[in-house]
C-alpha cells in the first residue's frame, strides 16, 4: 500500500487507424481502485481485472479489455480526482469499484471515507450508464494476515478493516449495487506465500484468481 511508482492505465477500445477495432457489441469494462485493482507487483494479466475478462470470454461472453483507473496508494479522494483527470468520457458495460485499504493504512477519518466513497458510488453507477445492476463492489482484503503486517498489529487491522467494509457493504446496499465480498478469502489464505506478491503483502495472481472465481458469477449473471 506504501507510495512506490504509480500506475495509470487508460486503454482505449479503437486504436488509430489501421489497428483492429472492437465490434460495436462488444462489452466495455471500467476497473476503479487502487493497487489491488493493478495488480501491484503481478505481470498485467494476472490482475483481477484482466483475469475476470478473461473467465468471462472462457463463458462466450464478448468483452474488452478492461479500462483502469488506478493506482498504487490511491484513497478514495485519491480516485475521485483520478477519474476527474482521467480524460474518460465513454460509458461502461460493467464497473467494479475495490478502494478504502489506503484510507485505513494512512489513518483517515473513518466518516469521511463513507462519504466520498457514496460519492465513487454514484460516479460509478453513472460510468455504467446508470445501470446499478452492472457495478460491482469489492470488499476490502485483509492484509493483516500477510507477513508484512506482523509487527503492525494484525489484530488491530482486521478490525479496522472490518469496519471499513461494513460501511461500504452498507453503503452498496442503499445504492442498490452488487457487492463481493472476498475479505474472507484474504483471511483464508492470505498468509500463505503462494498467494502472495513479492513483497509479501500485495495478492499473487494465484489470490486474484480466487476473487475473479466469485466475482465472475455475479457479473456473467447480471450480463446474461
Amino acid at each position: 500500500m506504501m507510495r512506490r511508482l504509480c500506475l495509470l492505465t487508460v486503454i482505449t477500445l479503437c486504436m488509430a487507424s489501421g489497428a483492429k477495432c472492437f465490434a460495436a457489441d462488444t462489452l466495455a469494462y471500467l476497473a476503479l481502485g487502487d493497487s489491488y485493482t493493478v495488480g501491484r507487483l503481478v505481470p498485467v494479466e494476472d490482475s483481477f481485472p484482466y483475469q475476470l475478462v478473461a473467465k468471462l470470454k472462457g463463458k462466450g461472453l464478448a468483452i474488452a479489455p478492461p479500462t483502469l483507473i488506478a493506482q498504487n496508494g490511491w484513497r478514495t479522494d485519491e480516485l475521485i480526482k483520478g477519474i476527474a483527470g482521467s480524460g474518460v468520457t465513454q460509458k461502461f458495460d460493467v464497473v467494479t469499484l475495490l478502494i478504502g485499504v489506503n484510507n485505513q493504512f494512512q489513518g483517515f477519518a473513518i466518516d469521511t471515507y463513507r462519504v466520498e466513497f457514496a460519492q465513487l458510488l454514484n460516479t460509478a453507477i453513472a460510468l455504467a450508464k446508470g445501470n446499478k445492476a452492472h457495478v460491482f463492489v469489492l470488499s476490502i482484503p485483509d492484509w493483516g494476515v500477510t507477513p508484512f503486517a506482523a509487527i503492525r498489529g494484525p489484530a488491530k487491522i482486521a478490525v479496522q478493516i472490518d469496519l471499513y467494509n461494513k460501511i461500504n457493504r452498507e453503503e452498496s446496499e442503499k445504492a442498490g449495487v452488487n457487492y463481493v465480498d472476498i475479505t474472507d478469502i484474504s483471511r483464508d489464505v492470505g498468509s500463505d506465500p503462494a498467494y502472495l506478491a513479492a513483497d509479501h503483502l500485495h495478492p499473487s495472481g494465484k489470490m486474484y484468481g480466487l476473487w475473479v472465481n466469485r466475482l465472475s458469477k455475479q457479473v456473467e449473471k447480471r450480463l446474461r
